[in-house]
């Protein structure tokens, strides 16, 4: 996305193709410089959990436990490890979230120029900033702060916040809103079957850290100490409510729990003078750590295929094991992504290098989804490979390319989709990968000829293709 970046002409928020871009410019394209970006989000998860808990009045314990329950959840190990919006998201309403415990302890401007800035960010990451914004004066409106809005402040980060996020939103505008498609399509496939029940037992997938949380949020609700806080609290409360409403992944709450641990250390620091204090105190901080051994391998990629599925079998992780369609598979999904593209790619370069010299020079790479493309994009040049095209998701956007198509090589798409198109469709070449995600762990790469219309005239009729 960032080789191919329009910031006011994209279909989705360009925030992850910006910091690729930055990535790339300063640190290159190693596994290390692109995982480098989500750690450094991760780490200041960590540390702004810590100072949520310090400016509500938690001590070194507290702090420290906040740390710890964000570094021990899956959750956030498996955000921090991936190159995508998410643990970017959670970074900017993490902020926001801060910038609002602040304001409720000082009430100075610069807290909602922060608070502003970092819904901002997050509209420039994800479309999802909107419900913590929502969530936000929903809270204010029904506690004592709505007097907040009486003042200018308010508004003038409402206002920095759509100036940072306007390339997410004019690029809607120029492209006739993608994104409903983009919503629709999600909802068909994934979201229909999320109930509020599953929305709230996933909750407790990512382990004592989200009790932790709990314990927060009832402190800022009912807690007297924490009264002059109680806008945090319903902020977090709405969040859930939305979510719930609109079926929404359990994940998708991730971001309001850095603050609500960095609260529920608070709480737990509190109950030492009580008779269950140290076994309350301390029993919290063994939960994490024998969570953190258990399923850090969930959350990080660092066993190898067949010892991450024995693994996963037997702790019966079975919901990091199924997919966004349902299925259960061997290994959690995310880590399976990461397997078999460069085989993919050799397996490309090999049919490519197999075509008579007039043939390659006329070749057009064609992808059938958004990996196989981007794999292409990524290992093709050290293989001698031209640019890919393919019709599938934000590709459609860049366009097929100058060339007709008179020879096509192709990965993902089937016979039957390419048979109406050409003339001639051969099998070529076959690359399996076992561990991969089911649909690109066997993969025929065909050759077609003799298109019936040029890439560039059947080009709009592929719009919307996933």
């Amino acid at each position: 996305m960032g080789r191919h970046l329009r910031l006011w002409r994209m279909d989705f928020p360009p925030g992850i193709a910006l910091v690729a871009e930055a990535v790339r410019a300063t640190l290159g394209d190693s596994l290390l410089a692109i995982r480098l970006a989500p750690a450094l989000a991760g780490t200041a998860l960590v540390v702004l959990a810590a100072l949520v808990a310090r400016e509500l009045g938690g001590g070194r314990w507290a702090q420290a436990l906040a740390a710890l329950g964000v570094i021990a959840s899956p959750l956030f190990l498996r955000s921090a490890n991936l190159f995508q919006p998410v643990v970017l998201d959670q970074l900017a309403w993490t902020v926001a979230l801060y910038a609002l415990v602040r304001l409720c302890r000082e009430d100075r401007p610069r807290w909602w120029l922060l608070l502003g800035a970092a819904l901002g960010a997050g509209l420039l990451t994800k479309f999802s900033a909107a419900f913590v914004g929502l969530a936000l004066l929903l809270a204010l409106l029904a506690t004592g702060r709505r007097a907040w809005l009486l003042t200018p402040w308010p508004w003038l980060a409402a206002l920095l916040a759509l100036a940072i996020g306007s390339p997410s939103l004019v690029g809607q505008l120029r492209l006739d809103f993608p994104v409903r498609g983009q919503l629709a399509d999600l909802r068909q496939v994934q979201l229909e079957r999320v109930t509020p029940r599953d929305f709230l037992a996933g909750q407790l997938l990512w382990g004592p850290a989200t009790l932790i949380g709990a314990a927060g949020l009832v402190g800022l609700l009912a807690d007297g100490r924490l009264r002059a806080f109680r806008v945090v609290g319903w902020t977090c409360v709405s969040v859930f409510v939305i979510l719930m409403a609109l079926h929404g992944k359990a994940y998708y709450a991730g971001p309001v729990y850095p603050a609500l641990i960095g609260a529920g250390g608070v709480m737990l620091e509190r109950v030492r003078g009580t008779r269950l204090g140290p076994v309350l105190r301390w029993g919290g901080v063994v939960a994490l750590l024998l969570t953190m051994a258990v399923l850090l391998p969930i959350g990080v990629p660092i066993l190898p295929p067949a010892a991450m599925a024995r693994h996963a079998r037997a702790i019966g992780a079975s919901s990091a094991l199924r997919t966004n369609t349902g299925e259960i598979e061997r290994l959690p999904q995310d880590y399976a992504d990461m397997l078999g593209w460069e085989e993919q790619v050799r397996a490309v370069a090999r049919v490519y290098r197999s075509l008579p010299a007039p043939d390659r020079a006329r070749t057009v790479l064609v992808a059938g989804n958004y990996g196989e493309a981007g794999a292409l994009d990524f290992f093709g040049p050290r293989y001698g490979l031209p640019a890919v095209v393919s019709p599938t998701g934000s590709y459609w956007f860049f366009g097929p390319g100058t060339m007709p198509g008179e020879v096509v090589v192709t990965i993902g798409p089937g016979r039957e989709d390419l048979a109406p198109l050409f003339d001639s469709v051969e099998a070529a070449g076959r690359v399996t990968s076992p561990w991969s995600v089911a649909e690109e762990r066997d993969l025929t790469i065909y050759v077609a000829r003799g298109p019936h219309r040029t890439l560039q005239e059947v080009w709009p009729s592929l719009a919307g293709r996933n």
